[in-house]
């Protein structure tokens, strides 16, 4: 089974802490599906024989795509791939880009989960991070999403950073379970030096987030998630039984998975590609170059060293037998010898064969996989 992830770079505005390839612009939305209905054939060998059970509208804002624009993508999708008749269909949206209106229509289309940018409930926050959206937005996408009854819906929200009071974080959790949503990530704010919230910070215009308080809201997250009844299936992740994103956790799982867009990225079992972080080129080259993307074949020390790390970060942690099976003994040899520390001090756990963080090895979860690569 794979996943396919569709990359929209379109924003209303840069949000402050942003790392990822957007752009705060709308007006080459119908420029950019053309070239992504392109890709989309050119693609479609891509994955060999693996049926796709899952397919991912990320950004950027894809919900400022038209319900047009994404009818035409799945149909196309539908017409070039081996597609389970259900498939999980995700779109990511933001609460001042989209009306229940649209979301009824977008239900219609087969979208079944909806992942919901709230970051916060609180207006200080939501300013902080540099939202477009307030707290009368948020609690409005709550409603709308309730009364078009989707199923599976994951919210965002983010913690650590400095406006952001022990009391207030309790306040986005206590909203959150009243939802009834079946699955929540959340994040530890960080700060990238090239974004606005990094410049910002740097010129002493915005205070700098803390770790501790970061460490002290992750706590009452684990503790009211777990009170809950929400497993905590990856660092950020968390769901009811039988609600987890299936598409994220093919990343987690070693499946392969096709990005198609600006940036998207691909892995097919033996090879990573990306393509080109620029969407007036991508739309220039897709179709008419092979210049839209970049490739690099991955060694067996490659290979062991994004097991461990996208292992690690999940409640099924990281097995002994596979690592020897699929990358041989002397790699089984070096995880045994370089993790006896982390088992002494409790950050690392074993349960038979398999090996996975305590939840105060998540603190430090990529100190650790990093201290285990070859």
């Amino acid at each position: 089974m794979a996943g396919i992830y569709i990359h929209i770079p379109f924003c209303k505005s840069k949000c402050a802490y942003c790392n990822f390839f957007s752009l705060a612009s709308e007006s080459k939305i119908n420029d950019y599906v053309e070239a992504l209905k392109k890709e989309i054939v050119l693609r479609k060998n891509y994955l060999g024989n693996e049926t796709v059970r899952t397919i991912y509208f990320g950004g950027g804002t894809p919900s400022l795509l038209s319900v047009k624009n994404i009818e035409e993508i799945l149909e196309l999708l539908n017409k070039n791939y081996e597609i389970i008749s259900s498939p999980e269909i995700t779109l990511e949206i933001n609460p001042d880009t989209i009306d229940r209106v649209k979301m009824s229509a977008l239900k219609q289309l087969g979208t079944n989960r909806m992942s919901v940018g709230i970051q916060s409930f609180h207006d200080d926050d939501l300013k902080y991070l540099g939202r477009r959206h307030d707290s009368r937005h948020a609690m409005q996408v709550l409603e709308d999403l309730k009364h078009t009854n989707f199923e599976k819906i994951t919210l965002d929200l983010i913690y650590g950073m400095p406006t952001l009071t022990e009391e207030k974080w309790n306040k986005n959790l206590d909203i959150f379970f009243s939802t009834g949503f079946t699955h929540l990530s959340a994040y530890a704010l960080t700060v990238e030096p090239k974004t606005i919230l990094g410049q910002r910070i740097e010129k002493g215009d915005l205070q700098n987030i803390s770790e501790d308080d970061a460490i002290r809201h992750y706590n009452i997250l684990v503790e009211r998630t777990k009170e809950n009844g929400f497993e905590h299936y990856e660092i950020s992740n968390f769901a009811i039984p039988g609600f987890r994103s299936q598409h994220n956790s093919i990343y987690w799982m070693d499946e392969k998975y096709l990005g198609l867009g600006a940036s998207a990225h691909s892995y097919d079992g033996n090879s990573r590609q990306w393509n080109i972080s620029n969407l007036t080129k991508y739309i220039q080259l897709v179709g008419n170059s092979d210049g839209y993307f970049e490739k690099e074949i991955l060694s067996t020390d490659d290979k062991f060293n994004e097991y461990v790390m996208t292992s690690l970060r999940t409640s099924w942690g990281c097995n002994i037998e596979k690592i020897e099976h699929d990358y041989g003994k002397s790699y089984a040899h070096h995880f045994l010898k370089n993790i006896k520390k982390y088992l002494d001090n409790g950050e690392m756990l074993k349960e038979n064969n398999t090996y996975f963080l305590s939840e105060e090895g998540k603190l430090f979860a990529d100190g650790i996989a990093a201290d285990l690569f070859l």
